[in-house]
């Protein structure tokens, strides 16, 4: 039977999670553990794959913090784990790095480096009322979400984990608070399945599964910030190394036939970046009634590749876009080409490109001037479309004379340029993992001002 709404707010009011329903708080939350959390070249962390999950369903005023950093293709991404530590070391440690680092949220997942001739259940237990004590004497309306944790083929050293998992259930029960809570990681946990060579760390199927079940529980507390729906992810290039390229396909809830368009190509100077970046852009690009489409594209962190190979994506699923335009409702002479750094870059690029499509517009957020033809062989250069040009005055890519040139430049060759200078703005103007500014809402509102022109 579904909870009453007012016993769901009153629960979310008392966690101090969410400050209003129309104006959500930001919210940090820290992953705490072992090298479960902490992740490594060999086998993965739960922690990116959770921030994807949170981000791409609209949960954008999440921030994971810690004094640590893991790898992934955002760069590397904060977290609190400690490869070979136990939780007898985070006991130990847990009060000074907290003060730094006051989470809202604290997963707690530690279960590891112990043997079980060593018996370690009992001061394991203590270990972690000790660390719940330390928590809440800093911050007593954290919220503690703790789990069972994952099982092991390595035995019988970890033999001792089941015991430890009903341990740690009883434990959460005994505080009888909404502020300590309970995950099992170990249900449906197959370590032949999850875990890599050595039995015990995950591969990334695994770290997927542990992402979903921390997501399950936090999305009982957390404050939602776009509520993100028609949404289809679809393959436009197949056999790039590993992985397929997609695109995230946003459609506005009442669709006109056929609609505009809106395709974004995220930053992240080609090593790294997410088509992530987007998801605010993208989910009030189609409140306004625009299709709104990210773009995931080969990046070197992940494929090894070069910034070439990323353009040859690009172009592929520009072109891809414009080919299936009937099965996407979308009206292919009212494309809008968009990016940040390297994205815009690259879509500057395709816009002077003559062999593709000629897009309605460019939304070119802080593109790396320089480098715009550098991606078009000089006989296949047009004149670029109308374009929008978003920079800071502090941009440590782009001079501020470069951007001048670049725009009397094009301004020169007839194409309609619109600009617009942030002061005190560098590169990137924000980031978008972080909490929205000021700053967000004129970059989408000169946004929304070009695109009423380009794609009415």
């Amino acid at each position: 039977m579904k909870k009453p709404i007012l016993f769901l707010l009153t629960l979310i009011c008392s966690l101090s999670v969410m400050a209003s329903s129309s104006q959500p708080r930001h919210v940090t939350i820290m992953g705490l553990g072992d090298s479960i959390t902490e992740g490594s070249d060999h086998f993965y962390s739960y922690v990116f794959p959770l921030w994807e999950l949170l981000f791409s369903h609209g949960y954008t005023n999440c921030e994971f913090i810690g004094p640590r950093q893991g790898r992934c293709r955002l760069g590397t991404i904060p977290h609190c784990g400690f490869s070979g530590k136990n939780v007898e070391f985070l006991n130990a440690h847990i009060d000074s790095i907290y003060r730094l680092y006051p989470a809202d949220i604290v997963l707690l997942h530690a279960g590891h480096n112990h043997f079980d001739t060593e018996h370690p259940v009992p001061g394991m237990i203590a270990s972690y009322r000790s660390i719940i004590a330390k928590i809440h004497a800093i911050n007593p309306k954290a919220v503690i979400i703790m789990a069972k944790v994952i099982t092991s083929g390595k035995l019988p050293k970890y033999s001792y984990i089941p015991l430890l998992n009903e341990e740690i259930e009883k434990l959460v029960k005994s505080y009888h608070s909404d502020r300590i809570r309970l995950v099992d990681q170990s249900a449906g946990w197959d370590w032949q399945r999850y875990t890599i060579y050595d039995k015990v760390h995950p591969r990334l199927e695994g770290a997927r599964k542990m992402a979903q079940v921390w997501y399950n529980e936090l999305v009982k507390i957390l404050p939602r910030e776009l509520y993100v729906n028609h949404v289809d992810t679809v393959v436009y290039k197949s056999g790039q190394g590993q992985r397929d390229l997609t695109l995230t396909v946003y459609s506005p809830r009442v669709e006109r036939k056929p609609v505009p368009a809106v395709v974004y190509f995220f930053a992240g100077g080609w090593q790294y970046g997410s088509p992530l970046q987007f998801v605010r852009e993208c989910y009030h690009d189609t409140k306004l009634g625009y299709k709104a489409i990210s773009v995931d594209y080969r990046i070197a962190s992940l494929d090894k590749t070069t910034p070439a190979d990323a353009y040859v994506d690009v172009a592929d699923a520009y072109q891809w876009i414009v080919r299936h335009a009937d099965s996407l409702n979308i009206d292919p002479t009212r494309i809008v080409l968009a990016g940040a750094s390297a994205g815009a870059t690259m879509a500057a690029a395709a816009g002077m490109d003559s062999r593709l499509p000629m897009p309605a517009g460019l939304m070119l957020c802080y593109p790396v001037v320089k480098k715009i033809a550098a991606f078009v062989p000089e006989n296949s250069r047009r004149t670029m479309p109308p374009f929008l040009f978003l920079i800071g005055d502090k941009d440590s890519f782009t001079t501020l004379a470069d951007a001048e040139n670049f725009l009397k430049a094009q301004q020169a060759k007839g194409v309609d340029v619109t600009s617009k200078v942030f002061p005190g703005a560098g590169h990137p103007l924000f980031y978008y993992r972080l909490k929205t500014t000021a700053l967000f809402g004129q970059y989408l509102s000169a946004s929304d001002n070009f695109l009423r022109i380009a794609i009415p």
